[in-house]
């Protein structure tokens, strides 16, 4: 299952990739997340979070580890559980207005039995992309105010 959406904001890339670097942030702007702690790190390459998230009415733990932390460009990190591996992947371009597109690419790669129902998740991963992405541009304009 693969998420990839663009959102545009007038805050500055430097607000934007601060805020959205901070995994605990998540929080702000992902309707799926319940919460998100930052269990060890300084949000660089290395730093794990805990994330609680809901989806399709069920509650899920993930352990989240920064990958790639490029300041103002792009940051990667992987989360796991016992049934999904997740690569969310944000990379940030400054607009010609002094804004923020930032591209964001959630991919997630089921494991076991989950792995048979995948096909019947799709339209489920359609919805918490279009969510995701018009919560997250929200949130990053009240940025630029």
């Amino acid at each position: 299952m693969r998420i990839d959406r663009t959102v545009e904001t007038s805050a500055s890339t430097a607000e934007v990739f601060d805020f959205l670097a901070d995994f605990t942030n998540t929080e702000h702007w992902d309707p799926g997340t319940v919460r998100t702690d930052r269990v060890s790190g300084d949000g660089g390459v290395g730093t794990t979070y805990a994330n609680t998230s809901r989806f399709l009415g069920r509650t899920t733990d993930l352990t989240y580890v920064v990958e790639a932390y490029e300041p103002g460009t792009r940051i990667v990190l992987r989360g796991e559980n016992k049934t999904v591996v997740a690569h969310d992947t944000m990379t940030f371009v400054p607009t010609a207005n002094g804004g923020t597109s930032v591209r964001y690419v959630a991919e997630f790669e089921l494991k076991g039995m989950t792995k048979i129902v995948a096909p019947l998740l799709a339209p489920a991963f359609t919805r918490l992309g279009d969510t995701a992405s018009e919560q997250m541009r929200a949130t990053l304009d009240q940025l630029a105010r």
